[in-house]
């Protein structure tokens, strides 16, 4: 069996080896992890694909590895496809003789599916097309494919912009991508187009019957639309619509019950839910649509279907996650896996079989691989073993009351050398969304390394402010149409609190996030100056005048976070934009953005940098990332940007220092 929670401890964990060492900021950027987890129709093997970052200084700059590893009933792990193998999108056969998979292999033009043998083989090519096959599904008889394609390359084009015509029409040159159907094993099969043209299909399903297509849809290819407009649509084989399953607001996974009576589906309760979080079940045969976990103080965050009257699901419940079992005869829910256990980022089974396996982390460890199996849980792959060798800080969740009696909470991470009484530097690291929660799991990020800090002498804290998932719908609204109010009050609350409790150091408190929490770090440096004595931006948002026309999330803005527009009262906006109050700043700032960030533009840091050396108060710096986009996804990147976040902090709150330190970063050294 796994480790337990202990007491109120939320499994963390101590290195009891008198051997143990620090994490590095190395070890924080190239820590691998399981991706996904699939279950074989047959319930004998367990797909993984665990992520492999490249090594800084050694390998070339790119992208994640990734390899595919396959997992029988005896816990043994092969490796199907290694990691210098590039290939996405795998998924088991249905009768679980093959795995499946799209790649672009030397001699392709384009992305195509192949196959591999589970039981030994080769790799083979199971269908070529003019286009990248994208997404995908395999009828239950194997004999049918459905998948997404933009179609064939333009080659006028590309011989335009060879001769420089690249002229590029905002918003409006896009393109589009359908859905195909082939009928497989048959050399004369041509796939033909399902859906029509001018709508853009996000993703494909067989229904049971195998002679329809369940899809996801938007309007428009426009994150905007996707985020806001999408919609599930049943579609015979001949394109034509079968059904149209109203809904409003943000849109999850959906799949039939096994008997294609029953559609689940995970939404948004309403148009202005933040995040797609509830379960609903359509009933094909009384054509009613229900919220079947009505009352449900948390986010549910995937299923799977057990049973034609029975699906088991897996939510997030304040800091921790759950999974548990519903039966729809008498929408009754019971418990599998218990609140404390780990935090499950992923769930997959099978009809027929009352085993499944989740994706999953602790404190203690990233993303593994976890299988249920007799009532049982069990973790099915170590992905990091040296991570036993490594100093464990401790680590809880802590709850707290904000000026106006809300309670709240959030993760509290001690120092490695923790004495009671004796006050610490703090970091505190703020999620971006709003709509996002931090887990009581493993919260080493480059942009937040935990055992690291912690092994350096510093507590940090992640607030789950109001406005935040996990707690329910009316939680998660909290926030809307109150930019930079009560929500960053709670955040300064926190702080507080955590003064009031004797660890933190109230002269040395430093605060930092991304997108949001960003933003919440550019407040915390300006308007709320006097509480932070460092702060570090991550493509965040400094002016919300600007941002409104910059970012390529308009609508779902005005929809989930502002509930107004700027024209609808141009001096608030202006008021609770950083820029507005840029003269206070007195706190030290260190703002980095990717260039190609379209969610955020880097404009947003460029402005706050000019207003703020302008004014000349206080030391400030701008780093911009080429090629990096709202987050670093590069492991170089990441790791510059770790050691820039901890030098910022290590000057400003251990060393008290007035002036900002040198640009320049050793990596030439590392070369060498």
């Amino acid at each position: 069996m796994l480790l337990r929670a202990v007491g109120g401890m939320a499994l963390a964990v101590w290195a009891a080896d008198l051997d143990a060492r620090e994490m590095t900021l190395m070890d924080t950027v190239t820590t691998q992890a399981i991706r996904s987890a699939d279950l074989s129709p047959d319930g004998q093997f367990t797909a993984v694909i665990r992520t492999i970052p490249r090594t800084p200084y050694q390998d070339e700059d790119g992208s994640d590895y990734r390899e595919l590893v396959l997992v029988n009933s005896a816990g043994e792990e092969t490796t199907y496809l290694s990691k210098d193998k590039k290939f996405s999108r795998v998924s088991f056969g249905p009768q679980s003789e093959y795995l499946y998979f799209t790649a672009k292999d030397e001699n392709d033009e384009y992305q195509e599916l192949y196959r591999i043998p589970v039981h030994g083989g080769g790799v083979q090519s199971v269908f070529e097309f003019d286009g990248n096959i994208g997404s995908y599904a395999i009828s239950d008889d194997g004999q049918q494919l459905a998948f997404l394609s933009s179609g064939a390359k333009n080659d006028d084009e590309e011989a335009l912009a060879e001769k420089g015509f690249k002229a590029e029409i905002y918003e409006e040159d896009l393109t589009y991508t359908q859905v195909y159907h082939v009928t497989l094993n048959n050399d004369e099969a041509e796939a033909k187009a399902v859906t029509p043209a001018d709508q853009h299909a996000l993703s494909v399903k067989f229904h049971p019957n195998n002679q329809q297509l369940l899809v996801m849809t938007s309007p428009t290819p426009l994150i905007d639309d996707y985020y806001m407009s999408s919609q599930y649509q049943l579609f015979g084989l001949d394109g034509t619509v079968v059904k149209s399953f109203a809904t409003e607001g943000k849109l999850g996974r959906a799949e039939f019950s096994p008997d294609g009576r029953y559609l689940a589906m995970i939404r948004a309760a309403d148009y202005n839910d933040p995040s797609a979080g509830r379960l609903f079940v359509y009933d094909t045969r009384e054509q009613e649509h229900r919220n079947v976990l009505p009352d449900y103080k948390g986010a549910v965050k995937d299923f799977t279907w057990r049973t034609d009257e029975e699906l088991v699901w897996l939510g997030h419940r304040g800091t921790e996650s759950e999974v548990q079992a519903l039966t729809l005869k008498f929408l009754e829910s019971r418990s599998l896996v218990e609140l404390g256990e780990a935090i499950f980022t992923g769930l997959d089974g099978e009809a027929g079989k009352s085993d499944f396996v989740l994706t999953g982390h602790r404190p203690s460890h990233p993303n593994e691989a976890f299988e249920y199996t007799n009532g049982r849980l069990e973790r099915l792959t170590n992905s990091n073993p040296w991570l036993e060798n490594i100093e464990m800080p401790r680590q809880e969740t802590m709850t707290y009351k904000a000026r106006d009696g809300v309670e709240l909470q959030g993760i509290v991470v001690y120092p490695n050398d923790y004495e009671e009484g004796k006050r610490y530097p703090l970091m505190m690291v703020i999620h971006g969304g709003p709509e996002s929660h931090y887990s009581n799991g493993w919260l080493d990020r480059y942009a937040s390394p935990v055992k690291h800090s912690a092994a350096e002498g510093y507590a940090l804290f992640f607030p789950n402010y109001r406005g935040s998932t996990g707690r329910g719908v009316e939680f998660s609204k909290m926030g809307q149409n109150d930019y930079a109010g009560k929500e960053f009050d709670d955040i300064v609350d926190a702080k507080k609190h955590l003064v009031d409790i004797g660890l933190a150091d109230d002269a040395r408190v430093g605060i930092t996030g991304g997108s949001y929490g960003g933003y919440a770090s550019a407040w915390g440096a300006t308007a709320q100056t006097e509480h932070f004595a460092a702060s570090v931006m991550f493509v965040g948002i400094s002016d919300n005048l600007s941002k409104f026309g910059t970012t390529d999330i308009p609508k779902e803005m005005h929809a989930v976070h502002a509930r107004s527009y700027p024209w609808d009262k141009w001096q608030w906006y202006l008021e609770r934009s950083p820029i507005y109050h840029a003269e206070k700043a007195r706190t030290p700032i260190l703002i980095m953005h990717g260039k190609e960030d379209t969610r955020v533009h880097p404009s947003q840091s460029m402005e706050l940098y000019r207003y703020l050396k302008t004014h000349g108060k206080v030391p400030v710096r701008l780093v911009l990332y080429p090629g990096e986009g709202h987050g670093n996804r590069k492991v170089a990147a990441q790791l510059d940007y770790s050691m820039r976040l901890m030098r910022w902090m290590d000057t400003f709150l251990v060393e008290k220092a007035e002036k900002k330190p040198p640009f320049e970063l050793p990596h030439a050294e590392k070369l060498k």
